[in-house]
């Protein structure tokens, strides 16, 4: 059990939101970059697209963790 206050758990999962978000442009730049070039790579492309899905999956889950922690 953690002695952390709500408050300081929001600011907790805050952070790893902003960090997630982070990873998320991240890879957008990426999907922009592999798309930009002649002979784009699919499996490439098929790994970005992946790896968006679990960074969709992961801020769903901060973002239920945030509410929880809000109400």
């Amino acid at each position: 059990m953690t002695t952390l206050s709500n408050e300081e758990k929001l600011a907790v999962v805050n952070q790893h939101i902003k960090n997630v978000e982070y990873s998320q442009y991240n890879l957008e730049l990426s999907l922009i970059e592999e798309n930009s070039v002649a002979s784009p790579n699919a499996d490439a492309i098929a790994s970005l697209n992946s790896q968006m899905l679990e960074v969709t999956a992961k801020l769903a889950a901060l973002e239920a963790e945030k509410s929880a922690l809000t109400e």
